[in-house]
C-alpha cells in the first residue's frame, strides 16, 4: 500500500533524508518517533508528493488521490466557514462530505462559523475532518493531535483505529509516545534522517517503547 526506497533528500549541507526504506501494509499503522530535525516532517512530505527526493522513490496505492494528508498548516480558508472549507475540499475529490464526519469530531455547532473564529484546538479538527472526508486509503499526519482537548484527541483515535481496523494505512508522526504506541501496529526511531529503529510493536506498551526511543536516539 505504501512503499519507500532508498529515499535521501538534503537542505543544503543538512541530510533531511538518508536512505530510507520500508513499506506500509492494508491495516498497519507507522508511529515514528524523533527529535526534533530527525526528518519526520520531510518524510511525510516526500511520501504525499510534496518534495520530489533526490534520491530514491516512494509509492501509495491509487496515487495522491488516495492519500489523506495533515500536516504543520491546516490546509484551510480562514473567511470561509467550517462547512464551506468542507464542501470546497469534497468537490475537489467529486465527493459529498460525509453527514457523521462532522459529528464524530464535535463539530456540528461550530459548521457555520468562519475558521479564522476558531480556537487552534478547532482549527486541527476542521484539517482532521479535511483529510478524512474522500475516505483515503492512506493517511499521513504529522503531529495530529496537537491544540486538541482530551475529548477530540480520544474522537481522533478512534477514527485512526477505525481506519486501520478497515484494512487503510497510516503513518504517524508525533511527539507523543503514549497516543502514537496506542494506535501503531509498527514504530521506527528517526535520528540525523535514518530509522534506527523500525520494527512491529509486538505488544510493547507506552512505557518500553518511550524507555526504548530515549535509548536509541541517545
Amino acid at each position: 500500500m505504501l512503499r519507500a526506497e532508498g529515499l535521501r533528500h538534503s537542505f543544503g549541507a543538512v541530510r533531511a533524508l538518508d536512505e530510507i526504506s520500508f513499506t506500509v501494509q492494508p491495516g498497519q499503522t507507522l508511529a515514528i518517533f524523533g527529535p526534533n530535525g530527525a526528518g519526520k516532517t520531510t518524510l511525510l512530505k516526500v511520501l504525499a508528493g510534496l518534495i520530489q527526493p533526490q534520491r530514491g522513490r516512494a509509492e501509495v496505492a491509487g496515487g495522491r488521490r488516495a492519500i489523506g494528508w495533515i500536516g504543520h498548516q491546516p490546509q484551510l480558508y480562514a473567511p470561509l466557514t467550517v462547512r464551506e472549507n468542507l464542501r470546497f475540499w469534497a468537490s475537489l475529490y467529486g465527493v459529498s462530505v460525509p453527514g457523521e464526519l462532522l459529528s464524530r469530531l464535535g463539530l456540528e455547532e461550530h459548521a457555520d462559523r468562519p475558521v479564522r473564529a476558531l480556537s487552534r484546538g478547532l482549527v486541527q479538527r476542521v484539517a482532521i475532518a479535511r483529510a478524512l472526508l474522500h475516505d483515503p486509503t492512506v493517511l499521513l499526519l504529522d503531529e495530529p493531535f496537537t491544540g486538541l482537548d482530551r475529548v477530540a484527541a480520544e474522537a481522533l483515535s478512534r477514527l485512526l483505529a477505525q481506519h486501520g481496523a478497515a484494512g487503510r494505512a497510516t503513518v504517524l508522526v508525533t511527539h507523543n509516545v503514549e497516543e502514537g504506541t496506542g494506535l501503531a501496529t509498527h514504530v521506527a526511531f528517526m535520528r540525523a534522517g535514518r530509522f534506527v529503529h523500525f520494527a512491529p510493536r509486538a505488544g510493547r506498551g507506552p512505557q518500553q517503547v518511550g524507555e526504548e526511543y530515549r535509548n536509541a536516539i541517545a
